[in-house]
C-alpha cells in the first residue's frame, strides 16, 4: 500500500477542512511547496494534491503552487479540484503532473472521463467523494442519488487508472475511515483503490491494510500534520 500524504490548497495555503466544509479550514503551511518537500524528504513516495477553490470554481484557482510544488519535488503526483474540461487535462499533464483527478465530471459527464482515459491512458483517475454511501459534487456541496459502487463499477471499462473514494462525514474529523464501505467498493470493482478520509492513526492503516480488500493505498491529511500519525512509521508499515 501507498501512502499519499493530501495537500489541500486554498487561497494558496496548505489546509485542512473539516468534513469538507470551507469556512472551516485550518492552514498547516503558508508554503505548500515547502511542506511538499517535507514529505517527500521523509520518504514518501506520492503527493496527494487537491485545489479546493478550484473544485467550487469549476477551473484551476490554485495553479501556481501546485506549479512549485511540480518544479521542486520529483515524485509523481495526483491532483483532484476544478479538472472538468480536455484542455485542462492536458495542461497538468504537460507540466508534470503523473495523474488528474476527475471527480464532479465523472457524474456530470463520464464520457469525457473516457475520452480522457483513452487519450492519457494511466494518467485518469476518478475522485468518489460520498456522504452516507452517496455521490456528493462541485467541492461536496451537491448531492446525488447516485451511489458511490454504481459510479465505480461504471467505470470499470474504461482503463481508469485508480478510484479515490473518500468519505467525507469522515474527513478531516480524525475518526477513522469508513474501512467497511472502503472494502466493499474495492471488492465491487478491479479498479485500484485508494482509501481517503478519517484516517488518523497507525489503526486506521493497519485496518485498511486488512480490511480483506487489496487496497492501492490510503490519503492522509491532518494527521499528519497534527503529528497523530509518525511518518516514518507508517511508511514502514505500509511497505512490510
Amino acid at each position: 500500500m501507498i501512502l499519499y500524504p493530501a495537500i489541500d490548497l486554498k487561497d494558496g495555503n496548505a489546509v485542512r477542512l473539516y468534513k469538507g466544509e470551507m469556512e472551516q479550514a485550518t492552514v498547516f503551511n503558508e508554503n505548500p511547496a515547502a511542506q511538499a518537500l517535507e514529505f517527500v524528504n521523509a520518504g514518501c513516495e506520492w503527493l496527494h494534491l487537491v485545489d479546493l477553490n478550484g473544485a467550487f470554481a469549476g477551473e484551476p484557482v490554485n495553479a501556481q503552487p501546485v506549479e512549485e510544488i511540480l518544479a521542486q519535488t520529483k515524485v509523481p503526483a495526483q491532483l483532484g479540484g476544478g479538472i472538468r474540461d480536455m484542455a485542462t487535462i492536458e495542461r497538468w499533464l504537460s507540466k508534470g503532473l503523473q495523474r488528474v483527478i476527475l471527480g464532479t465530471v465523472a457524474v456530470e459527464n463520464p464520457d469525457l472521463v473516457r475520452q480522457a482515459c483513452r487519450e492519457f491512458p494511466g494518467h485518469v483517475a476518478v475522485g468518489i467523494d460520498a456522504r452516507g454511501g452517496m455521490v456528493a459534487t462541485k467541492g461536496w456541496a451537491e448531492d446525488t442519488n447516485v451511489t458511490a459502487t454504481d459510479l465505480a463499477k461504471s467505470f470499470e471499462d474504461a482503463g481508469v487508472a485508480a478510484i479515490i473514494y473518500t468519505d467525507i462525514n469522515r474527513d478531516g474529523a480524525m475518526q477513522g475511515p469508513n474501512v467497511a464501505e472502503t472494502a466493499a467498493l474495492a471488492n465491487a470493482v478491479s479498479i485500484p483503490v485508494i482509501a481517503s478520509g478519517g484516517v488518523s492513526s497507525l489503526e486506521d492503516l493497519r485496518a485498511l491494510k486488512s480490511c480483506g480488500a487489496p487496497l492501492n493505498g490510503a490519503i492522509s491529511g491532518r494527521a499528519l500534520y497534527d503529528g497523530a500519525i509518525d511518518l516514518a512509521e507508517a511508511l514502514a508499515l505500509l511497505k512490510a
